[in-house]
């Protein structure tokens, strides 16, 4: 029986329709359209009256929730994990590792990727492919990533993580000035890996070459990044001025000042900025301490820290958007765009992910005219 969905608004996100009928069979959207346009089709009717609808969220960065670590290579701890982001609007993420022993990493790449190759499951957040934040990042920029498990980037290990991962690799997190980063970009683009500039102390020049080489996108924005000064502009200066450049940024007001959370949407546009979460497994859990691919981080008063440093967040899509809101006075249709289309547009999924229009798959958010979360719907199924 096909389903159709109403309310009060609609935000696909790039457009708005008041008073929508969204008509929903085989867990795919089939028609979109206001409801003084004709009757309502026949089928099982979900109204939800003064709410908005929206696309359901894509997070292009997560370590974890729910008390588990995507590393851990356990069924029942991803299970746990994607079952939280889908009651949290979350319909699709890049499950995120970190630096770690070798051994770990291809274990933890070898179980994501089976997981990946898996496809969507009822219920669940879907893992569309494997975030690499490490090892190949700059030491002076690590954050909390263990220094003894740094190596130098080059195709040949590069390789060898993506034949692990089962050819799941979707994006890779670089510092572009280290030794061999040119080349391993070079080959991750080859392969249709995302190349992300991060955890990086380069200059302006380095972060340009980077660039060149085919990176195409920004790890949570200043931070683990060389600070921003009008004579040394560094890799900041390069990810805000470059239009061809994505970027993502922590927007929990923590890891970045709100007024700077504004000062990059204004730099990087509706179009080319995008929000993550870094979240980790304590997401969604009381204070205490939790595992960050094998580090213990201690969590309370909102902040993640490993020997005081911050460690990830506790943040979550739903969340962001309302900040962002706030931070840098947008309106809701506006910030559901940096947490929809735009990381579903750079990861080339935007024809089945991150809108509502015919053909997409109808993963939908219940909002409420302010951005708090309501219900979600997977595949059309009520979460």
């Amino acid at each position: 029986m096909a389903l159709i969905v109403t309310a009060s608004q609609l935000f696909t996100p790039l457009e708005a329709i008041p008073s929508p009928c969204i008509l929903i069979e085989d867990g795919k959207v089939t028609s979109v359209r206001s409801q003084q346009e004709a009757e309502l089709p026949r089928g099982k009717i979900l109204d939800f009256k003064d709410k908005v609808l929206a696309p359901a969220y894509l997070d292009l960065h997560l370590h974890g929730s729910s008390g588990h670590d995507v590393m851990e290579a356990d069924d029942a701890a991803l299970m746990a994990v994607e079952t939280m982001l889908a009651c949290r609007g979350v319909a699709a993420y890049l499950p995120t590792t970190v630096t770690a022993a070798e051994d770990r990493t291809l274990r933890a790449l070898e179980h994501l990727g089976k997981a990946i190759r898996k496809g969507a499951q009822p219920g669940r957040s879907t893992p569309l492919g494997i975030h690499l934040e490490g090892p190949f990042i700059r030491c002076a920029k690590r954050g909390v990533h263990p220094p003894e498990h740094l190596i130098e980037p080059s195709p040949e290990k590069l390789q060898r993580y993506w034949e692990a991962s089962g050819e799941t690799l979707r994006m890779l997190t670089i510092a572009p000035e280290v030794p061999g980063a040119l080349e391993t970009i070079r080959h991750a683009r080859q392969l249709g890996i995302h190349c992300s500039l991060g955890h990086s102390n380069a200059t302006y020049e380095e972060a340009i070459a980077g660039i060149s080489a085919g990176a195409n996108h920004a790890t949570h924005t200043f931070n683990a990044m060389r600070a921003l000064d009008h004579r040394d502009p560094g890799i900041l200066g390069a990810v805000l001025q470059h239009r061809e450049l994505t970027a993502d940024i922590i927007a929990d007001g923590i890891h970045v000042h709100p007024c700077v959370v504004d000062l990059f949407i204004r730099a990087k546009g509706l179009d080319r900025a995008i929000l993550i979460t870094d979240a980790i497994s304590a997401t969604g859990m009381p204070e205490g301490r939790y595992d960050l691919g094998g580090l213990e981080v201690e969590v309370k008063n909102q902040r993640c820290e490993y020997k005081g440093k911050l460690a990830g967040s506790i943040l979550t899509l739903e969340r962001a958007i309302r900040n962002v809101m706030v931070f840098c006075q947008l309106g809701l249709q506006d910030a559901l765009r940096l947490a929809t289309v735009n990381p579903a547009t750079l990861i080339g999924v935007s024809e089945q992910r991150g809108s509502i229009t015919p053909g997409s798959r109808a993963d939908i958010v219940v909002l409420t005219p302010e951005g708090q979360l309501v219900q979600t719907i997977l595949s059309g199924e009520v979460v």
